[in-house]
Formats: structure tokens, sequence, C-alpha cells
């Protein structure tokens, strides 16, 4: 099986009677179950996660739950084609010389860039306050009004919005202690017309369970308003919006997203408190916190925990908060998509386990964020699976929902940077908040830690028979491309695992073998983790050890996955293996050698 495709199809009926016998190893049981996890908002598909922390930053040392063995890092099967964990290329042994930090009409950057570049200082940028529909509608704008009633005969009136905000949080500022109701009373000052419409049952029962000895939440609320109130002075610089169709990153301080996040966390972002179809946000996900704050459960409370870690942490004046963070929206433009069938890289590096994660073992790579198309998912609602776990243990991904537009199909947001402030356990409702982590990665020359997370949304199928569709297929070939590119040969490899799969009802293997090709194309190796799933583990080397020993090419497993389609559509409810369906086809082929 080489790297062309032949000019024959499979006969569907005569495919479909031969694949009706396993050919898989004896012990394996092709119609497992896969485990679904799925989150209660619908918004999130399988997490590929399980506790993690990484207790060193060189890309060796790697923190986990003390019950759970390292996963091995040299392999015992030598009839595998899959390398070893050490094998993998992370960030620090790219060494990318990034010269010094500029700006571009597409590349914004929030601090100074000369006295950065000069002195490694993290200034803000001085520029214009801007009100108009390419830029974040910030609430110290000069041009952001609210009206109220005012005077003996209550006439309405209108005033600077901010000037309302800055007088209610000051004297949370002002006080020692603060209770639940005090903030939502100044919440609903700057927000009147949701007084009757928001509830603050999830902060008050979260203040009233968490032992004494966490509940520190009365004397951190002045300190979150305070640095609320630093806004005008850390952000000088209208924050433009990734808008959908352009690429564009922005470049920011991590002290400039802590106070955009104490911002969001009082709820302060004009017009951003409904998502109906003609409001103005109405593309993009919410920032303010007032939907966390609502509708009391165990999972908000976990949230809820790691969330004011997070707080607890950046407004300590003995902490250092020293990095940039960069978010970058790509788009693959149409030019630069693959011909799929005439791709002649063969498959890539791959290292496989059933043990380990993604952001623990992927630590250095590039790290697959299973994204919702709006950026961070349920992560202020009730979701709880992968994306949303990676969004509450590295908080400062959250900023990214302020001015990050849905995804389109040819898109993708690449965060540079962030730091993880928590450790977990656990997903949906057995998620539980671990403690803190203490992040011990390098800088970059931009002084980013050398973390890079890759947010990529895969389709949602209501029927899992959908996704057997080249057009589809094709969507998530190009997703994953787009993602997987790089700008040259120094990059590192890929962590990834059960992309789409779960709540999405997307197919393990396909995902699988999607994810491969293009990775292949992109020249990087992958990294997969299962999550448990050993079946998944051993089907995934089998196949691959039969794809290189094959030397098959992209092209040509596209054009398998056009005959497995063409199968799968007119099986009539038989649901055929993929990866069976590729052994069949290697066996044909060698019986016509």
């Amino acid at each position: 099986m080489s790297g062309h495709r032949k000019n024959h199809r499979n006969d569907s009926s005569q495919m479909r009677a031969t694949l009706q016998h396993d050919d898989r190893p004896e012990g394996k049981d092709k119609n497992k179950d896969e485990p679904e996890h799925k989150s209660r908002d619908g918004t999130r598909e399988a997490s590929c996660c399980s506790s993690s922390c990484r207790s060193s930053g060189n890309g060796d040392a790697r923190g986990r739950r003390a019950e759970e063995p390292p996963p091995p890092t040299r392999r015992d099967d030598g009839a595998s084609s899959c390398c070893v964990l050490d094998d993998m290329k992370l960030l620090p042994q790219c060494n990318n010389r990034l010269g010094q930090l500029t700006y571009s009409s597409t590349d914004t950057v929030l601090i100074d860039v000369s006295v950065f570049n000069q002195k490694a200082v993290r200034l803000p940028q001085k520029g214009r306050d801007l009100w108009n529909s390419n830029f974040v509608k910030m609430p110290c704008s000069s041009h952001s009004f609210m009206i109220t009633k005012a005077g003996f005969l209550k006439q309405t009136t209108q005033v600077p919005r901010w000037s309302v905000i800055s007088k209610h949080l000051g004297v949370l500022a002002k006080k020692t202690s603060v209770d639940v109701d005090d903030v939502a009373e100044a919440i609903i000052k700057y927000n009147p017309k949701y007084k009757e419409k928001w509830s603050f049952n999830a902060l008050s029962n979260f203040v009233k369970v968490v032992p004494k000895t966490e509940n520190y939440f009365h004397t951190l609320f002045p300190k979150i308003a305070e640095l609320a109130l630093t806004l005008p002075d850390y952000v000088k610089k209208a924050v433009p919006l990734l808008q959908r169709g352009h690429a564009a990153s922005i470049t920011l301080s991590q002290v400039q997203i802590s106070c955009l996040l104490a911002n969001a966390f009082f709820c302060t972002f004009p017009h951003r408190n409904t998502s109906t179809a003609n409001s103005e946000y109405h593309n993009y996900p919410s920032i303010n916190f007032s939907s966390l704050f609502w509708d009391w459960s165990e999972r908000k409370k976990e949230k809820l925990r790691a969330i004011m870690h997070y707080f607890k942490v950046v407004t300590d004046e003995r902490s250092k908060l020293k990095g940039l963070v960069t978010f970058e929206r790509r788009c693959l433009r149409d030019s630069d998509r693959p011909d799929w069938r005439s791709c002649e890289e063969t498959m890539p590096k791959l290292y496989v386990s059933s043990r380990g994660d993604i952001e623990t073992e992927g630590t250095g790579m590039l790290q697959v964020d299973f994204a919702s198309s709006w950026i961070g998912g349920g992560v202020l609602g009730s979701g709880l699976v992968q994306e949303e776990i990676l969004f509450l243990i590295n908080p400062e991904l959250m900023v990214s929902r302020l001015f990050t537009e849905k995804l389109g199909d040819n898109e993708c947001l690449i965060i540079t940077g962030s730091q993880q402030f928590s450790r977990y356990s656990g997903y949906g409702d057995s998620f539980e908040w671990a403690g803190p982590h203490e992040d011990h990665l390098k800088r970059d020359d931009w002084c980013r830690l050398q973390r890079q997370i890759l947010a990529i949304d895969a389709l949602h199928y209501r029927q899992r028979r959908d996704q057997y569709n080249m057009i589809n297929v094709t969507r998530e070939l190009n997703k994953a491309y787009c993602g997987f590119k790089g700008h040259g040969h120094k990059e590192p490899d890929v962590a990834t695992g059960k992309w789409g799969c779960g709540a999405f009802n997307g197919d393990p293997h396909l995902k699988a073998v999607i994810q491969l090709m293009a990775a292949a194309k992109a020249n990087r190796g992958v990294a997969f983790f299962t999550f448990k799933d050993e079946t998944l583990k051993q089907d995934l080397e089998q196949i691959h050890h039969l794809l290189v020993a094959e030397r098959t090419t992209v092209g040509k497993l596209y054009g398998l996955l056009e005959d497995f389609c063409a199968v799968q559509q007119c099986s009539d409810g038989f649901h055929l293996d993929l990866f069976d369906f590729i052994r069949t086809d290697v066996r044909r082929s060698r019986s016509l050698l």
C-alpha cells in the first residue's frame, strides 16, 4: 500500500460483508462503549484530563497524584512504531529567537514596546479611547454612560458609567471586610435592569460552605474591587476585537489580564450581559461573571475555589506577575488548504498512552484545548470538562472571552504564556480543586511562559453517523491543520487526545486518524493521551504501526476515508470500525501483489 491512491472504489456490500468478521486480536472488544462525559449545558465533549501538576519547568519532572504511577517512558513492545515520551519535541528545545517585541496593524501590544525592549519593564501603552464595533467597549471609557434617577423628583439623567462603578467599588475597596450582599449590591448599582433577574445564591452558598481554614473571601473581595478600579491606569489603549475572518493577535501583561478579570468578576463590562440574537455581542462568549454567581451546585463551588485562589494570588503584594501573554487568532486561507488527496506525507511520530494527560505530560508541547467555538465553553456556567477545566487552572485564558469572536470553521486560537495557578482532580461532577500550583516554566524572549495552548473546536454530531461524510471529515482535517500548521521547522510537537468525542459524538478512531493526518501535513509529532482507555491505546498503536510499515501517505489515507464514509452511508445502521476497515484494505492490497 503506497503513496498514490488506486483508481478503483471498494464495493460497499462486499466490503461490509468482509468487515463483519472481527480481525482484531483475541481479547479486544471492538464494540466497547466509549465513556462520555457531558457538561450540563451541552457545550463540551469528553475530557482527556486527569489530576495534574508539573513540578518542574524544564519539561522533565512531571507531578501527578500519588496513587498514579508515571506513564512509561520506554516501550517494551518491539512491534510498535510509536516513540517514547522523551522523544517529543518541546518548546524549550525549539530555540526560537523572537527578537524584539514589535507591534503592527494586526499585532496589538498593550504595553510600551520601546520601554520593554530596553529595560524589560512592563508599562501600559498609551493610546486612544475608541468606542466602535472593532474594539472592546471598556467600562472606563468616556463614551460609556448609564441612566440614573436623581434629585427629589427622581428625574432621569445620564451619567458616566465609570463614575458609578468607581463610587460603589471604591466603597468596597476601603472596607476591611466585605460580604456577598455587599458585592451583589454594588454590582446591581451599575446593572440596575438586572436587579430582579440576577441571583447571587451560588456565591453566597460558596462562602458559607467553604471551611474556615480556606475562607478568606471577606478580606479578598475588597482587594478584587481595588484591582478592578486600576483599569484606567493599566489599560490605556483600546483593546481590539479578534474578529472572525481576520488573523490578528493581542499581547498584554499578566497584570493587565488580572485587572480585566477583576472587572469581569464585578460585571462592569457594558453591553455584555445578554447574548440574544440582536444584541451587540451576540457572537462573542460572555465575560461578566454574573452567570457564575447564580444556580448553586457542587460544580460551582469547585469552580469558585479555583477562581478565588487566582484572585488571592494576583492581589497578594508579594506576588510578582512579570510576564506577558499572547492571544493569536489564526485563519487558514483558501490558498493554504491542503489538497488532501494529493498529500505525500507519511505518518508522523506518535507517542500514545492511556495514562497521563495533556496539561502535565504535554507541557512544553502545543497543548490542544478541545474547545467550543465560543472560546471557554461553559466555564462561567455549568460546563466542567476538558476546556472548562483548562480555563479554571489557567484563569488568564478567560480574558480571551472578552475579545475573541466565535471561531469559524477555518480558524483557531493559540494562547502563549498563560500561567497555571491551580491543581485539580476529576472532571464533570467529580471535579475538585486540589490546591495551588507553583509554575516554574522558563520564559521566552518576550517574558512569556513556555506554555502554548491551541483551541480548536470539533463539530457536534447529534447523530453519530453524520460524521461519516467527507464534507465533515475535510472540515475537521482543515480545522486541526489550521492549529497544527506552524511558521517554520522549529515548532513543538502536539499533545492531544479524544478531540470531539464524548458528548460531541465523535468516533475516537476517526478523530485520531484525522489528527495524525493533520500533524503529518504540518510536520509535527503527536503525543496522544487516551484518558485511561487502554483499548484505544492498543488499537492506535497497532494501526499506526501498520500505516508506518506500509508507508501509507496522507493522500492514500484520505482515499480510504472516502471509501469508509461511502460504506458507512449505505450500511443500514451497521457500524463499521475504521481501524478494521484499514486493516482489511491492507490485506486486499497485499493479495493483489
